[in-house]
């Protein structure tokens, strides 16, 4: 099965970086979508990014573009959230989700999930 495990998570001050990693220690076909989402303080839990398994198409939340990167290692099954030039509002329990095979932004969509990393930007 899938087992999703996140790290890196921590607290920031306003402009730093943190990288995310999250582990798949189960099994991960070619046609999975691995997905980030957040949820803030008093808010809905909304999509940040995701990343085919495999080929090369990227999605990114408006609100993150040009400052989040997604990546992945796929011989240590691991995906990874670059963040720079994090903000205050970035503030948010980060969750990293998997699906096979459709592309979604609605975290309902994913039936796999990490437990969460908690990332806290101060100014």
């Amino acid at each position: 099965q899938v087992q999703l495990v996140e790290s890196g998570g921590g607290p920031v001050q306003a402009g730093g970086s943190l990288r995310l990693s999250c582990v798949d220690s189960g099994r991960t076909f070619n046609n999975y979508v691995m997905g980030w989402f957040r949820r803030a303080p008093g808010k809905e839990r909304e999509f940040v990014a995701a990343i085919r398994w495999s080929g090369p198409s990227t999605y990114y939340a408006d609100s993150v573009k040009g400052r989040f990167t997604i990546s992945r290692d796929n011989p240590k099954n691991t995906v990874y959230l670059q963040m720079n030039s994090l903000k205050p509002e970035d503030t948010a329990v980060y969750y990293c989700a998997a699906r096979e095979y459709y592309f979604s932004t609605t975290w309902s969509d994913y039936p796999y999930w990490g437990q969460g990393t908690q990332v806290t930007v101060s100014s």
